[in-house]
Order: C-alpha cells, then sequence, then structure tokens
C-alpha cells in the first residue's frame, strides 16, 4: 500500500508569509491613508472659520451722509455697501438672483448635487479650452467663500466650502443666508452688495427697480467687468436677457412680462456716484474729518453710520455759484492769462483738447481750438461734438487786449446763443461760510474754486490777516467799557515807536487824509484807522485780544497793529465770532453734525446737549417749555446791539454800501489787509452770519483798488438775495434794559445812565468873540429881548468849504 503524500509544507509557508506580508501591507496602507486623512483633516480643519459667527456677523457698512433736509450729499466707507435686511428686499430681486445663481436654494441644504454634476461636465470642456473652472457653487456655499474664506480656485477651498455650508445651513436659516448674501455680493461699479448696486447703476433704492434693471444686477456676480454696461453693452444686455428668461422658466415673470423686459434698453449711469447733490464738497469733506476724530476712521468707514448734518442744500447751492463767480469775475478784471494749451488740428486733436483740466462744476465749459483770428472776429472749433462757431466779440475783444488769440489755440468756451463765451479758470481763490447765530449750526461752506482743482479748505484751513474785519471786537471792546456809539474819538495824525528799522509807526486812514473828532458810529462806519487805533490804546490792547479769543476769532498778540487786522484767523472762526453781534452777545460753537446714528438705530451723538425737563409731559393747556439758549454770555446784549446796529450803517452809509439793496436790517464789516493781499466781508441779517474772502494761496496781492468792497461785497450780495428769501431780514433784538436815544438822527441803544452823559456833553451856544458884524449883534439883542432863543453859531460869513467825501472804501490798511 503505497504511502499517503505529504503537503509541500516549504511552498505553504512561503505563500502564508506571503499573504501575512500582504495583508500587513494592506493594514499599513490602510493605516497610512487614514494617517494621510486624518493629518489633512487636522490641516483642513485647524483654520476652519466657525460658522456660528455669522449669526453676528456685520459687514462693513458706509456711512451716509445727509442734508438738514434728507438729502443724501454724501459717503463714507472702504467698501461701498448700504446694509438692507432680508424684510426690506423686494421680491424681484430676490427672484432675480434665485434664477440667475441657484433656483433650488430653498430646496438644497447647502451642496446642490445635480448642479455640482453640471460643472463637473461644463469643467471638461473648459479644461480641454483654458477656460477658469466652474465651480457649480450654491448660493450658500458663495456666502461660505465670500465671508469665510478666500477665491482662491482649489480643491481645498472647495472642500472648505462645502464643509462649511453644511454648517451654515444648520446654523442660519435660509431667509438669514440669502440676506448675507444680497448683501455682502462684489457687484461691479464699487458697489457691494445689491443696495449699493442698485444706486450706483441706475441711481435708484432697491424699490424702485423694474424687473429688467433687477435682472441685470442679478447677471453680475459671475464677472462685472465682463458685463460692464459701457465698456461691453451687448454682452451686459445679453447676460441681462438670459436672467430675465430663467426667471420666466421658474414661473417668477409671464411671457408677456419677459418679452417686455427684454426690450427695454439697457441705461446705466455713466459712473458711479456717492450721491446726486454735488454741491457739497468742501463740507462733506470737513464732517468727515471731524467725524474721524469723534468716532475714529473704523468706525466712520466701516461702521455704517446715519449722519444728520446741518447743511441747507438751497443755501449751499447759492454759496458755491455765488463764490465761482465773483472768483470769475475778479480774474476778468485782471485780463486773459492767454491759451491752456495748443494744437496743430491734427488727427485726434480732440482726445488731446478734451484732456484739459476743467472745473467739473463747470459743466456747461467744453474745450475747443481756435481755427481762425480777423481782429475780433475768432472762430473756434469744438472738441465735444466738432462744431463750429464764434466767440462773442466783445470776449473776443478782451482776450486779444492782453494776449491776443492765434490759430491752434486751446481754450474753454461756453455756448450761449448761437456763439461762444470765452472762459478762464481762476487761479485766485476763496471762501464762504454761511452759519446760524442763534445755534451755531454751519448752512453752508465752500472752501474754494473747485473741490476737483484743489481739495485745500480756505474757509477753515487758511489762516489770514482779517484787516479792518477786526475792527469790530475793538469796538465791542470799548462799548464794554465807558464808551458809547456817540462818543467821540480824534482823528487825527498819530504815532508809536516801535516801526521798522527802528522808525515809528503812523498808522494812516485808506485816504491819507484825516477827520477829526467822529463818532464811534461814524468811526467804525467809515472804517477810521487812526480812530481805531487810538480806541484800541485807550482801551488796552490786552482787554481787545482777550475779548476777541473768547468770542472765538482766536489767541492774538496784543500789538497795536493788531487793531487794524493783523492777527490770524479763518473765516470760519471769524464768521462765528460775529455771531456773538446777532444773538446777543453769545459765543456759539460752529458744527457741521447734527445727528449720528448707529447701523441699529440707537443716537449715538446728538449736537444739541440741552435738556429739557418737561418736554415729555402731556399738553394740557399750559405754556410750552422753554430751552436754555445755546452758548456762553461774553459779551453784554446792550454792546451786542450796539455793535450790530454801527455794523448796520456800514452797509447804509459806509464802506459796504453796494450791499444797501438788500434793504433794512443787513450788516457788516468790510475788510482788506496792507497791499490788498487779501479781501473780506462779513455780513449779517437777524438770522444768518456769512464770511467771505477772497485771496491767492501764496498770499500775492490782489492787485489795487481789490478792497472787500469790490470782491467779497459783490459775493455776499449774490448768496443774500437767496438766504434772505428763505430767511427774511427781521429787526435786530432790542436789548430789554437798554436806553434808546435820537443822536445825529440815529436812534442809539446806551445802557442805563451812559444816555445822560450823553446829554451833559451836548456842545452848549457859542458866544462870538472879536470882532462883530453890527447888524448881528442888533438882531441878537432883539431876540434877546422878546425871549427867543440865540442860534448856536453866527451865520457864516463865507461860503462853507466844500464838503469832503470819504474814500469809497476805507478798509483796514495797516
Amino acid at each position: 500500500m503505497p504511502l499517503p503524500r505529504l503537503p509541500n509544507i516549504k511552498g505553504l509557508k512561503i505563500a502564508e508569509r506571503w499573504f501575512v506580508l500582504a495583508g500587513l501591507g494592506l493594514l499599513g496602507a490602510i493605516t497610512l491613508a487614514g494617517l494621510v486623512v486624518t493629518v489633512y483633516a487636522a490641516w483642513l480643519f485647524h483654520d476652519l472659520p466657525d460658522a456660528s459667527e455669522l449669526a453676528d456677523y456685520r459687514p462693513a457698512t458706509a456711512t451716509r451722509v445727509y442734508a438738514g433736509d434728507g438729502t443724501l450729499i454724501g459717503e463714507f466707507s472702504d467698501e461701498r455697501r448700504i446694509y438692507v435686511p432680508y424684510e426690506q428686499i423686494p421680491l424681484p430681486v430676490i427672484q432675480a438672483f434665485l434664477s440667475a445663481e441657484d433656483s433650488r436654494f430653498f430646496e438644497h441644504g447647502g451642496i446642490d448635487v445635480s448642479g455640482l454634476g453640471r460643472a463637473m461636465f461644463k469643467n471638461v470642456f473648459n479644461a480641454a479650452t483654458g477656460r477658469r473652472l466652474e465651480g457649480g457653487s450654491t448660493i450658500t456655499q458663495q456666502v461660505a467663500k465670500n465671508v469665510l474664506l478666500t477665491n482662491e480656485s482649489s480643491l481645498n477651498r472647495k472642500v472648505k466650502e462645502a464643509i462649511l455650508a453644511n454648517r451654515l445651513e444648520a446654523t442660519l436659516s435660509k431667509q438669514q443666508i440669502l440676506e448675507l448674501y444680497l448683501n455682502e455680493i462684489f457687484l461691479g461699479y464699487r458697489s457691494y452688495g445689491v443696495a449699493a448696486a442698485a444706486f450706483n447703476y441706475f441711481g435708484k433704492s432697491l424699490d424702485q427697480l423694474t424687473p429688467d434693471e433687477a435682472a441685470f444686477l442679478a447677471s453680475l456676480p459671475k464677472g462685472p467687468n465682463n458685463y460692464h454696461p459701457k465698456r461691453h453693452p451687448g454682452a451686459a444686455k445679453g447676460r441681462r436677457d438670459w436672467v430675465l428668461g430663467e426667471m420666466g422658466e421658474n414661473g417668477f415673470l409671464t411671457p408677456e412680462q419677459v418679452a417686455t423686459a427684454r426690450a427695454r434698453p439697457l441705461v446705466a449711469q455713466d459712473a458711479p456716484r456717492r450721491a446726486e447733490y454735488a454741491d457739497a464738497d468742501f463740507f462733506v469733506e470737513e464732517a468727515r474729518r471731524q467725524a474721524i476724530r469723534q468716532f475714529g476712521a473704523e468706525e466712520v468707514n466701516r461702521g455704517g453710520y446715519y449722519m444728520r448734518t446741518t447743511l441747507d442744500p438751497k443755501l449751499q447751492s447759492a454759496a458755491r455759484d455765488a463764490l465761482m463767480k465773483g472768483l470769475e469775475n475778479y480774474d476778468r478784471r485782471h485780463g486773459w492769462r492767454g491759451a491752456w494749451g495748443t494744437t496743430e488740428f491734427a488727427e485726434g486733436w480732440q482726445e488731446e483738447a478734451l484732456r484739459g483740466t476743467r472745473p467739473p462744476e463747470r459743466r456747461s465749459w467744453e474745450a475747443a481750438g481756435v481755427e481762425n483770428v480777423a481782429g475780433n472776429s475768432v472762430r473756434v472749433r469744438s472738441a465735444k461734438d466738432d462744431r463750429v462757431g464764434y466767440l462773442i466779440t466783445g470776449d473776443a475783444a478782451w482776450a486779444n487786449a492782453n494776449r491776443p488769440l492765434k490759430r491752434g489755440d486751446l481754450i474753454f468756451v461756453e455756448r450761449t446763443g448761437g456763439q461762444y463765451a470765452l472762459k478762464q479758470v481762476p487761479r485766485v481763490n476763496g471762501a464762504l461760510v454761511a452759519i446760524e447765530p442763534q445755534s451755531g449750526r454751519v448752512l453752508a461752506m465752500v472752501g474754494g474754486y473747485s473741490y476737483a482743482l484743489s481739495s485745500f479748505n480756505r474757509a477753515t484751513q487758511a489762516r489770514r490777516q482779517p484787516g479792518s474785519a477786526f475792527k469790530p471786537f475793538v469796538y465791542a471792546a470799548a462799548l464794554e467799557g465807558d464808551y458809547t456809539p456817540a462818543s467821540i474819538v480824534l482823528d487825527a495824525p498819530i504815532s508809536f515807536a516801535g516801526g521798522a528799522n527802528g522808525t515809528r509807526w503812523s498808522p494812516e486812514n485808506y485816504s491819507r487824509e484825516y477827520y477829526g473828532p467822529q463818532t464811534l458810529r461814524r468811526g467804525l462806519e467809515l472804517s477810521r484807522n487812526v480812530m481805531t487805533v487810538r480806541l484800541a490804546q485807550d482801551v488796552g490792547m490786552k482787554n481787545v485780544v482777550s475779548l476777541a479769543d473768547k468770542m472765538g476769532v482766536g489767541k492774538m498778540e496784543p500789538n497795536l497793529s493788531v487793531s487794524l487786522g493783523a492777527g490770524e484767523t479763518t473765516p470760519y472762526q471769524l464768521t462765528a465770532a460775529y455771531a456773538a453781534f446777532v444773538n446777543g452777545g453769545r459765543r456759539v460753537n460752529p458744527y457741521l453734525i447734527e445727528m449720528v446714528q448707529d447701523r441699529d438705530g440707537e443716537t449715538i451723538f446728538r449736537a444739541d446737549q440741552r435738556r429739557c425737563r418737561d418736554c415729555g409731559r402731556a399738553f394740557s393747556g399750559q405754556e410750552s417749555p422753554r430751552l436754555d439758549a445755546r452758548g456762553e454770555q461774553v459779551i453784554d446784549p446792550i454792546t451786542a446791539y450796539q455793535v450790530a446796529s454801527m455794523l448796520e450803517g456800514v452797509v447804509q452809509r459806509g464802506t459796504a454800501a453796494s450791499a444797501r439793496g438788500l434793504g433794512r436790517w443787513v450788516g457788516g464789516k468790510t475788510g482788506t489787509t496792507n497791499e490788498y493781499r487779501s479781501a473780506w466781508f462779513v455780513g449779517f441779517s437777524s438770522d444768518i452770519v456769512v464770511g467771505v474772502f477772497i485771496g491767492f494761496d501764496d498770499n500775492r496781492p490782489l492787485g489795487s483798488g481789490e478792497t472787500g468792497a469790490t470782491g467779497p461785497v459783490p459775493v455776499f450780495n449774490e448768496f443774500m438775495q437767496v438766504a434772505l428769501r428763505e430767511r427774511p431780514a427781521r429787526p435786530f433784538v432790542r436789548p430789554k434794559n437798554a436806553v434808546f436815544r435820537t443822536v445825529n438822527g440815529i436812534e442809539e441803544a446806551f445802557r442805563p445812565g451812559t444816555e445822560r452823559r450823553q446829554q451833559e456833553e451836548a456842545p452848549r451856544p457859542e458866544v462870538p468873540t472879536g470882532p462883530q458884524n453890527y447888524t448881528d449883534i442888533i438882531r441878537r439883542e432883539e431876540e434877546e429881548a422878546s425871549g427867543q432863543p440865540t442860534p448856536n453859531t453866527p451865520p457864516p460869513t463865507t461860503p462853507p468849504p466844500p464838503r469832503k467825501e470819504p474814500a469809497a472804501d476805507l478798509d483796514g490798511l495797516y
């Protein structure tokens, strides 16, 4: 019997060994793969944001700035965004974005598998043609990417995006996710979120959008630059029409509505604008600086504040127009400076001409080239539309009188009827500030000819010598003492030690003449320099500069030359200081920001800090609550009224008589500095104080005769014609305890007791001495016998000398 065959022990051991090794290898591979996955997951999750943070997410939102009447005048932002809650987003806007981006948004759980499959299929073609890969991202995934992740295209980011999308769906409601998406997404035109985009593209709020406009906004997330309405109008309209079609497919629009919307042209604004109202650039920038000082740049630019200012848009537009016109008139008086460029009329000359720096505020100006010159007949060609016309003959003569025009000159013109007016950008600059004297509210502020050409705010940043515009503070200091408006001060030569190069300083009047004893009123009305210096010397310059500082002009050295305006201040400060003459002697601090609310509607700042204890009580027929007047009392109300009355005389009878046409109850003071370097006028009615300054930025002379009456007063007149329609002039408030007497035909106010001094100082009848006419002696004796009064002075035996008229403008030259 054959023996049984033994198994191949050696072969079995080798097989088992390989099987074990294979098992160990597989186990190691699995372990390694798990380790890799674990490490990758740890790396992936270590910096993954917490989706729950989005429950309190507050995106950077623009601070919007409004005028006192609610007009939007500006925006402060790093990202131009207007945050709108879901409940306030119109349904057509929501439907448009759902149709364009994620029609199954309310059905999926954060990841749309079918949409992801479609995207993967398209990516095969995109990869072959070198195009950007599509992600198939849902709105939830886009929120995760936009808010929590970066914009890179990578597998890691897509995995993170998917994880975060699931977390978002578990943390937030669908409405909250959609609210975040519609407020966060970038839509071009410097717009973040749908509300900012609606305003920037169409100048509308969300509830004003038509379906085709909403569809256009929904077409932008895929690539705002690819569908720019001005650069790529065809692509933009095509994409918009596609979105409209998707809205129809989803049942949001009927076929008729889709056809109607597609037939509408795509009309967008040329460029995004922070506000429709564009006359307040200097004011808005100053408000921004003040807000940053108070709240910080981060909060102002990202906090989404509502900021209401003191601006009156009607007065602001009037101020800008008046100042620009006044500066152009000054420039006109000083002649044509020549063309700003030249051309040979070669191919493309229009593009070169259109690059000329035209002030944006002068929208009707256009660049043109001079084609032919025949004396004062000048033919020009517009660079904008190639239209040919002729300059107004008077403008051509004005230019030819200084620097004759020639062929090829590039100039600015303005179409007037069938001709063109020649225009020139002024080199001189200036400022205008209008303040409400009772409160300090800044109603209007213009800091220069054009903000686009120079953003330097001459109203708040330019420190200049005010000239005679400072004199009212000298007279106020005197009236606070023992002087009255009827007090006499000598207008005669005077000199002091301490002049230049060891000489004596001898102030002079503008006319270089002297007028003898004059009342304080007459001295201020006619701006007598020598009288002012005598008055300041008697009162004491320390008292004068101390009072001026208390009233808000600023700190100055107690030198006699300062009494004639040799110190420095800004138009903003000087105008605010004049308010005390109108409001009864109180210093009010000027301000631009009335109220600020945060994004939740909580008031975090209010300019008026006065408290009213009885304002909240129910009305039962009692007298209404009374608030205390604003500001600190810095001069006696009688002194304030006296100065206001004397400054009214400046307009009625003095150096600002060219403003007399504005009517009664308007006062002010002109000012001109040495060598005509600065010209001023600060004027007022009972409800508004206006300061006007004109001067070169480098402080060069304005030119002979360029006084406060020549340049600033016409600007004031132009502005006040608008202001007085809104705020009619009314009599200045008469102090209750003042005593009124008529002096030289003018009603003057006196502090009680000082009016008797005026009566005591009245001139007594003069008794003639020396040789006399016999008939005069007989007449006098007969009058004394009959009890008739004797005249104060005998009749002149010779004709009186002709009356010496004062100079047209006796401003503060020192």
